[in-house]
């Protein structure tokens, strides 16, 4: 069988250095892919030797998006292996300012990052502003900015654009592809919150620097608590923050889910073939309380699509291998050991034993899993989680789906949209909690401890369910100094290369079986990939390799 095969570097919009090399047949179907992180980052070895309380500062900078969520986990890891209880308010601070980052982060992904895929900008264009307002109400009983005038400028907008040869952050792109299957009206109406949503996710911004200090990077969050004492007690700021989730709540249901659904009743056949399906492995660490035992997210493992039989989670049975990531095999330290490609600049992946990335392979119980929003909405909605069970059951009534065809690229962006839906919901109850606290004088927001006094060794660990899925933090801690950091995020199980194994990790298995409609043009790749919103800078780092095992880190 003759295979030929395609490259693409970068796959990613705006965070790069993910690779992908696949291999077609002669009708075009992929039959063999290898995804590669190609930028080394180094941050665990920067926390080595640091005092303890600072790994939040640098942990967050793993990555410009994911900060919050990198701060927070690196500052519970810590907190953790000292055994510090927090106040309540400390924890519901925390996650509220967590929640916006939710929001934000998939409002972002599905229109600056991912929707691109779907809409062909130039044929908005022919689209007439009076059949977009109408086509809109298809999908929403109040569509969003939903009026001649606001097309007819938009559609101004794109129009200079186009005319002054320069489309900006539109160039560069497959327009006029046979894939592209939307209307001109609907790429309109998508076109114009494209717009919107970057609007949106300044406003939102603004919700997380209120109690982080500033986004990204946020300073608020401390071992022991939070410091944004004089914000939690100020009422103007209080209802800031309100505000901004409410008029969040305002464009996700009258923008984002719609044009969710739009998405998924055009491409309906798609969804119902299964495109984008991956290894049907999924993780979740659960998370978020309310409300006594009630959960945000419920915990669990499913394996092979199978609804009916879930596990709970068990962080015992994670593992992480580097034998085909380019690291050393047997070290003490954290040594890298890059191998270079082909003399035609292809990865070097012709044996199961050659190294082509710099993601480590995270096993649980030896299966590679994906997670993330799609495994999230899949677990909850198995346990029956009634805080998301209805938003669930709505989206699927209006598209016509069932459960297992969330599994797809499209399905993904579905999950998402939903999960955006119920934490907007969660949200309004956590400041409300909040506010309650206060109103019966419980201002407490950080535990005091003398630093001196406690243990000189500890070890500890923290799992959080962030916008891209399970992400977890290990800390040794020697002499009060940080001994050894190591850090497993959603896009390091999600990206995993294959390892001696050879089973494929989520990417690579989604990319199985796709037709691509135009070798020179491999949009559908890019649908597939996009779909996982790939976050490299948090997938690559380093571990100390003396021992494949995390028990070193385990409680």
């Amino acid at each position: 069988m003759n295979r030929k095969k395609i490259v693409i570097d970068p796959i990613t919009r705006i965070e790069g250095h993910l690779r992908v090399e696949i291999e077609i047949d002669e009708n075009n179907i992929v039959q063999e892919a290898w995804v590669s992180g190609q930028l080394f980052r180094g941050i665990e070895i920067i926390l080595k030797d640091r005092d303890p309380r600072d790994a939040g500062l640098l942990a967050g900078r793993i990555c410009g998006v994911c900060t919050n969520s990198h701060f927070r986990a690196a500052v519970s890891s810590v907190e953790d292996a000292y055994s510090l209880e927090l106040p309540k308010n400390a924890e519901i601070v925390r996650d509220l300012m967590a929640m916006a980052l939710f929001i934000q982060d998939h409002v972002v992904h599905f229109y600056h990052l991912h929707l691109l895929d779907f809409v062909d900008i130039t044929s908005a264009l022919n689209a007439d502003a009076k059949l977009t307002y109408k086509e809109a109400f298809r999908y929403s009983d109040e569509p969003f900015h939903n009026s001649y005038t606001h097309y007819e400028a938009t559609l101004e907008k794109l129009s200079k654009f186009i005319k002054a040869g320069k489309l900006g952050p539109f160039s560069n792109a497959y327009w006029g592809h046979k894939a592209y299957k939307l209307t001109p009206s609907q790429n309109l109406i998508l076109f114009s919150h494209y717009l919107e949503a970057l609007k949106f996710q300044a406003e939102i911004s603004k919700a997380v620097a209120i109690f982080g200090g500033k986004t990204p990077h946020p300073q608020s969050i401390v071992v022991g608590g939070v410091t944004s004492v004089s914000d939690i007690l100020n009422p103007q700021r209080l209802n800031d923050y309100l505000f901004i989730i409410k008029k969040a709540k305002d464009f996700i249901d009258r923008a984002y889910l719609p044009d969710t659904k739009l998405l998924a009743i055009a491409y309906r056949d798609e969804i119902k073939a299964g495109v984008g399906r991956s290894c049907g492995n999924f993780m979740s660490v659960g998370g978020y309380e309310f409300e006594g035992e009630k959960k945000l997210f419920c915990d669990g493992i499913i394996y092979n699509h199978n609804f009916n039989t879930i596990e709970d989670f068990n962080e015992l049975k994670i593992s992480e291998e580097i034998d085909r990531a380019w690291y050393e095999n047997e070290s003490s330290q954290n040594n890298i050991k890059y191998t270079d490609l082909n003399k035609d600049g292809s990865l070097k992946t012709a044996k199961n034993d050659d190294k082509y990335s710099w993601i480590k392979a995270p096993r649980y119980d030896g299966n590679v899993m994906e997670t993330g929003p799609l495994a999230r909405v899949l677990i909850s909605y198995t346990k029956e989680n009634k805080l998301i069970k209805s938003f669930v059951n709505e989206f699927l009534e209006a598209s016509n789906l069932e459960i297992l065809d969330l599994s797809s690229s499209i399905g993904r962006n579905a999950a998402r949209a939903i999960e955006t839906s119920y934490i907007c919901e969660y949200t309004f109850k956590l400041i409300s909690r909040l506010i309650q606290n206060i109103k019966y004088y419980d201002t407490e927001t950080w535990v005091k401890f003398n630093f001196n006094s406690l243990k000189k060794n500890a070890k500890g660990r923290a799992f959080l369910e962030v916008p891209r899925g399970t992400l977890s933090h290990f800390i040794n801690i020697e002499n009060k100094k940080i001994q050894n950091f190591s850090v497993i995020a959603p896009t390091t199980w999600n990206a995993t290369p294959k390892n001696f194994d050879g089973i494929r990790g989520p990417y690579e298995a989604a990319l199985i079986g796709l037709r691509i409609t135009d070798p020179l043009k491999p949009l559908e790749i890019l649908r597939v990939l996009h779909s996982f919103d790939p976050c490299l800078a948090c997938a690559v780092h380093v571990i100390n390799t003396n021992g494949k095992e995390l028990s070193r880190y385990k409680i």
